[in-house]
């Protein structure tokens, strides 16, 4: 339908022909049932307005006999015209009032001419958004091109104003009679988008009136429509708003369509009044308003309908909002410079569903708005075969199901110890899933992440497209279609993984260094590097220890020399102490509130001053992708957790082991001297020994044999079965395989006691009770000597030979030089070395008691292992509760 000319006169009834053809030719010739169609009624609609009234003036009754055959029902418009007194009155009154008119005219000063211009906007984000400027207001139309008002004309000529007024307002215009609403601004997109409210000039019948107000509100719905698909198809609002856009224009075409076929009817058919309008807009009216009520919800959405005041109201989420973006990799472009949230892709078409699933009971509302969610859906679904199938994201709106944040790169695997690749690289947006995928979104995430790692190690042809992909929510094949990607993806991973980068291999090598399994090569690189270990960790030559290492891995005859995996394997100084560290992660994370273990990356503890190469020696290892997503950082740490763990126990027990040497060939420990106290003394001193070294040989058994081993071999079970291809793709996935790799850390390390605070405060101490021990063996051997009053006296004791006894005269004159008369007798160096000794019994008893009674509430309550490692550690604490302790020591000493 052609654009008209929407002010003055000459507009009104769409420029029919009919009066001029009244005024040209008799009465008899017009025809009784039909109007004539104007050919052109653009034209005759732009005739001006003056000659109309020249017209008028020389035959004003034969244009009101045709007025009055116009307005006339059908069945009387051949009827002679009847002209009553009052019709007669009404024309002298008004031949009056054009003489009194047409004198005012001639004395008021000419209005200068009113020449409405048509202008282009600038252009917007939109490509086919209306570039035309906004026509003004009718009420600005100079007084000349002002209708006839509609208190002068008769109920059948107002219908047939209102008629064809109703035919430029249903398209978005003012009509001569209908007006737009005095709140509203058509310069204003927020009143646009409302819809306008109309006025109808006074004058017009009570029930023409009532019947023009109900059907003004589809012109409401259609100026709203038009400048909602104006504005959300702008490029920040995204594709899936594009194509609902694009569905709605399709449907205003087929509206304009629907008006220009009701205007042909209405010039050529008489029996077209303004009740049989109503009754043909009645179903488009109904479709413009689920039309207008959905674009209404996107549009509160997407705050275009609040006021100015409420949308500065979250500055510091929009600030958020752009760090994130700028920390994305995306750009400070216009479209994403706002804060608001942007109801876009999925919520778009979570809104339809919605409203699709509420007018089940509407036959009509529900097919129109399946078409909508059909055509509004097919680029996501475009989106979505690319994620499924080739693992990419071609998501320039950030509208789509999967979030991508492109500055986490797999090269920071080596460095990250917070997985941030694989749990952050790609997310869900979980409050814009469609309802179509909430069920699978799981399965969609998995298969795109599980694509992109195979397609970045060169396994998935991107450039191969799949045949009948499904293009719609609606598809039958919508969901097998995310299963089979799923499956596939899947598969081909598993495959990656266990066969081409050989992850159950790389699972053994790791156990070999960082469980000491087997540990022959470890104990042959700590004696060779004793001395570098034995220094300060400061003082650490890590080179060296490295060089050690690669020379031990390299020995022929041992396991490791035949892991083709060695090379990978690097020597590093942690110089803050393995409890330390681990009380930190258990007091950070809550791991004994059921939280899991989180190592802590950059940790700002203090390091222990006293450490040395063997408490801060730890292993690191080097994997390639993809493998480094299962053994990732965070797995590696806790490797190295357990390493430390089991070489402090190692460690602990080759010193126990170097003080029984020393005890067993020391001449002072295997001579027997003639002081019964000192003999029971040295025997205790065994037995306190003997006890620390079952204490450490059984932990470390428990920690080995009874921990690690059998949680390993669950493991590697899992993944035979998964190289055997004895388990489907669907009932095991990647993800379950990387989980089960942190389930089998974490179970060890909290079996092994080092995800407990309490225990690990109590093992700390046992530990360091029996550190203490061993580094005094030197500084027990030789007060031993100066306590043994058989080594006093000048006479050499018969059980010693001539060297030992020399040896023993060295060693007292140097004590003297050193010492001078203060030196202690032999009764007060036995009660300082009888004090120490109850010390030490009174500490590791104590400790180990409460270890004790803690390893019997934990395994009641937690882990029902620990109760094997009670037994174990009965033997070490017989006789060692603190108060047996204190009467046994009573009683030596009385």
């Amino acid at each position: 339908m052609s654009a008209p000319s929407r002010y003055g006169d000459h507009r009104r009834n769409n420029g029919s022909i009919v009066d001029k053809a009244s005024s040209r030719m008799p009465r008899a010739e017009m025809p009784a049932h039909k109007r004539a169609l104007s050919a052109n009624p653009r034209t005759q609609s732009m005739r001006s307005a003056d000659e109309r009234e020249r017209r008028a003036d020389k035959n004003p009754a034969t244009t009101r006999d045709a007025l009055l055959s116009q307005t006339r029902s059908p069945d009387r418009r051949n009827a002679p015209p009847l002209v009553s007194k009052s019709q007669s009155r009404m024309a002298d009154n008004r031949k009056n009032a054009e003489a009194r008119s047409k004198e005012a005219r001639q004395e008021v000063i000419p209005q200068a001419p009113w020449e409405p211009e048509a202008t282009l906007l600038p252009p917007t984000s939109a490509p086919l958004a209306s570039r035309v400027s906004i026509p003004p207001l009718a009420s600005q139309a100079a007084s000349s091109l002002q209708s006839r008002p509609l208190s002068e004309m008769s109920l059948e000529a107002q219908e047939q104003a209102i008629v064809a007024d109703l035919l430029y307002v249903f398209m978005g215009y003012e009509g001569q009679y209908v007006r737009f609403g005095k709140g509203y601004d058509p310069k204003e997109e927020r009143d646009r988008l409302g819809g306008p409210s109309y006025r109808i000039l006074p004058g017009l019948d009570p029930s023409l009136q009532d019947l023009t107000t109900s059907m003004l509100k589809m012109a409401t719905y259609y100026t709203a429509l038009e400048t909602f698909v104006d504005v959300q198809s702008r490029e920040e609002f995204g594709s899936v708003n594009h194509a609902l856009c694009a569905s709605i224009r399709k449907f205003l075409q087929d509206y304009l369509v629907f008006l220009t076929q009701l205007e042909t009817q209405s010039l050529t058919d008489d029996a077209f009044t303004l009740h049989v309008f109503n009754i043909h807009i009645i179903p488009t009216s109904h479709m413009m308003f689920q039309l207008y009520s959905l674009a209404h919800e996107l549009l509160k959405r997407n705050a275009l309908l609040d006021d100015e005041t409420d949308e500065s109201s979250d500055s510091a989420d929009d600030f958020e909002q752009i760090l994130e973006q700028l920390r994305d990799g995306g750009e400070l472009v216009p479209g994403n410079m706002t804060g608001k949230k942007i109801c876009k892709g999925g919520v778009v078409l979570g809104l339809i569903t919605k409203r699709l699933e509420s007018m089940s009971g509407d036959p009509a509302a529900r097919e129109l708005l399946t078409t909508l969610l059909r055509d509004s859906s097919k680029p996501y679904m475009v989106m979505l075969n690319e994620w499924l199938h080739h693992g990419g994201i071609n998501d320039p709106h950030g509208e789509f199901l999967i979030k991508e944040q492109k500055s986490l790169r797999r090269e920071r695997l080596q460095q990250d110890y917070t997985d941030e690749y694989w749990e952050r690289r790609y997310t869900i947006r979980d409050k814009e899933v469609p309802p179509q995928l909430e069920a699978v979104k799981e399965k969609c995430l998995l298969a795109g992440k599980y694509l992109n790692v195979v397609r970045e190690c060169g396994g998935v042809d991107a450039s191969k497209d799949v045949k009948d992909k499904p293009k719609s929510f609606d598809d039958s094949r919508f969901q097998e279609n995310v299963n089979e990607a799923y499956s596939h993806a899947n598969a081909s991973l598993l495959q990656l993984l266990l066969t081409t980068h050989a992850l159950p291999d790389r699972l053994r090598s790791l156990k070999h260094y960082f469980f000491l399994d087997p540990s022959d090569y470890f104990n042959y690189f700590l004696e060779l590097g004793a001395s570098e270990l034995r220094k300060p960790v400061q003082m650490v030559n890590t080179v060296k220890l490295q060089s050690l290492l690669d020379l031990v891995l390299r020995q022929p005859g041992s396991i490791v020399a035949l892991d083709p995996f060695k090379e990978d394997v690097k020597v590093q100084m942690n110089e803050i102490t393995l409890i330390k560290s681990l009380q930190r992660v258990v007091n950070i994370t809550g791991i004994e509130e059921g939280g899991s273990l989180q190592p802590i990356r950059d940790q700002q503890v203090e390091s222990d001053k006293k450490a040395n190469g063997f408490t801060s020696l730890q292993l690191d290892y080097a994997l390639p992708f993809p493998v480094s997503l299962v053994i990732s950082r965070k797995t590696i740490w806790r490797y190295q957790a357990l390493f430390r763990y089991l070489l402090s126990l190692r460690h602990l027990e080759s010193q126990l082991t170097s003080a029984w040497q020393v005890q067993t060939r020391a001449y002072i420990w295997y001579r027997k001297s003639s002081s019964k106290e000192l003999e029971m003394w040295k025997r205790r001193i065994w037995t306190l020994r003997a006890r620390m070294l079952v204490f450490v040989q059984q932990l470390l058994y428990f920690c080995t044999a009874e921990v690690i081993e059998p949680n390993w071999q669950k493991l590697m079970s899992r993944l035979r079965t998964k190289d055997n291809g004895t388990s489907t793709g669907l009932e095991r996935t990647v993800d379950e395989l990387m989980q089960d790799h942190v389930d089998f850390l974490d179970t060890c390390l909290k079996e092994c006691m080092m995800t407990n605070s309490k225990l690990l405060r109590v093992h700390s101490k046992l530990m360091n009770n029996c550190n203490t021990f061993t580094s005094s063996i030197d500084w027990i051997t030789r007060n031993l000597e100066r306590a043994d009053p058989d080594l006093q006296g000048p006479a050499k004791p018969r059980n010693m030979t001539e060297e030992q006894w020399k040896q023993v005269q060295v060693n007292r004159e140097k004590w003297q030089s050193a010492h001078g008369e203060s030196s202690k007798t032999p009764e007060a160096q036995f009660v300082m070395i009888m004090d120490t000794l109850k010390a030490w019994e009174y500490n590791f008893g104590r400790h180990l008691k409460i270890l004790l009674d803690a390893l019997n509430h934990y395994a009641a309550t937690e882990t029902a292992v620990l109760l094997s490692l009670c037994a174990r550690l009965s033997a070490a604490s017989q006789g060692t509760e603190h108060t047996v302790l204190r009467t046994d020591d009573d009683s030596t000493m009385g």
